[in-house]
């Protein structure tokens, strides 16, 4: 009997977890990435990989059908936005569960999302779509200022300012618009209202809300996240209002397979909807999940994505916390320590870093400028609090600034730029 195979395409912050809950199901995960080398974690869990071009479709067909004679492919999926539309079209070829490609097209493209949800009611911001310079300002003066300049195809922040003065909103125009910013298709500006108040989430399967967590960004204009936390305090009127709106941006977006996460602000008019994510929030949002309700929503997908049933039904209710490390200075991390003490204290339940000594740091006021996270989770949110609050303050590190550009660096120490 052929082997049972789970097709990876992709990689991504929550890769390693479906690669560990595909072999505790019994599955042989198999990853197809245009540069495998990309994750390391590959090659540190002996995962099989193939290169291939995944932005070509036929591509990737003649791959799977190359793969299906070795193996039995149960399913195909994708952690990763930018291929999800393409996992869904792989899954309608081969006749498997699978996302509407269609909907998660529309759904990434955040102006399209916004026509969908505006259409149907749901409560957003005002909005603009502009690609030039004279649209941008035309769109703000509309608006009023302050107003956020996005990309309108993009993800993790990048790109992403509040502009809360016309020289701000040159100069991120500028950036977005001068050959800075890498952008995934044409270069189309999303100007948006600043919707103010608690930034919330509800973590979605098919058409369950599993549970609505809190977040918490670093210093503005930017918008990194530092803190992550399960369950939001909430009234249960709250929690009706954010599971409603929820419920019709699934619909008014075609979602309802698989995993879903949205954004809200919760403003003086009520929750309103900053973004629909078609996929699973990233690293370290579905631990949270799972050790505030004892629900594996990476398990828990792939059960849908081979055609078994799910089971969503949480297991405890405890709290879960995260801490994202990020730097406040660019520079050479010289050194960074802590880790293991942080992760021996009891309660917390990871510890991770992303780099090590020597490694350059230059923020861009993205999701990349996080190296690290502690996660703690106890009965009560006071005490996890207290909890990661003691884990990351034994963590420290060391940046020494990079030279000025007329300056040498020192001769006793390998440089890297």
């Amino acid at each position: 009997m052929a082997r049972r195979a789970l097709i990876l395409v992709e990689g991504g912050s929550n890769m390693l977890l479906y690669v560990q809950a595909a072999r505790h199901l019994g599955l042989h995960p198999i990853t197809l990435s245009a540069d495998p080398t990309r994750y390391d974690y590959l090659a540190a869990e002996s995962i099989e990989a193939i290169r291939v071009d995944t932005d070509n479709l036929d591509a990737l067909i003649h791959e799977c059908s190359r793969l299906g004679a070795a193996y039995d492919i149960a399913g195909i999926t994708s952690a990763t936005e930018v291929t999800y539309a393409t996992v869904g079209k792989l899954c309608q070829h081969f006749d498997l569960p699978g996302p509407n490609p269609a909907s998660i097209e529309r759904c990434c493209d955040k102006f399209v999302q916004r026509q969908l949800l505006a259409d149907a009611g749901v409560p957003i911001p005002a909005y603009g779509l502009a690609s030039n310079a004279t649209e941008v300002e035309s769109a703000a003066a509309e608006i009023g200022l302050p107003v956020i300049l996005k990309p309108a195809v993009g993800i993790g922040s990048s790109g992403v300012r509040l502009c809360r003065n016309v020289d701000e909103l040159a100069e991120h125009t500028t950036y977005l618009l001068g050959g800075k910013h890498i952008w995934r298709s044409s270069p189309r500006i999303l100007v948006e209202e600043f919707a103010q108040g608690p930034h919330l989430g509800p973590a979605i399967m098919g058409n369950e809300i599993i549970g609505i967590g809190a977040s918490v960004f670093g210093p503005l204009p930017h918008f990194v996240y530092r803190e992550w936390s399960y369950p939001a305090v909430l009234t249960d009127n709250e929690q009706d209002r954010i599971a409603d709106v929820s419920l019709s941006c699934l619909q008014a977006l075609g979602l309802g397979w698989g995993p879903t996460n949205i954004e809200f602000r919760w403003t003086k008019r009520g929750p309103v909807v900053i973004e629909v994510n078609p996929r699973l929030a990233g690293t370290p949002d579905p631990r949270l999940i799972q050790l505030a309700y004892g629900v594996d929503l990476v398990t828990e997908h792939i059960k849908l994505v081979v055609g078994d049933e799910s089971n969503l039904r949480r297991r405890h209710s405890r709290s879960a916390a995260a801490r994202l490390l990020v730097p406040d200075r660019d520079g050479t991390l010289e050194w960074i320590n802590g880790d293991s003490q942080a992760a021996a204290l009891p309660g917390v339940a990871e510890v991770k870093l992303y780099v090590e000594p020597k490694t350059p740091i230059v923020r861009k006021g993205d999701f990349g400028d996080c190296i690290g996270y502690v996660i703690a989770s106890s009965p009560t949110r006071a005490r996890t609090e207290a909890i990661l609050q003691r884990a990351v303050d034994l963590i420290n590190w060391s940046i020494t600034p990079f030279p000025a550009p007329d300056e040498h660096p020192p001769p006793f120490r390998s440089w890297l730029p």
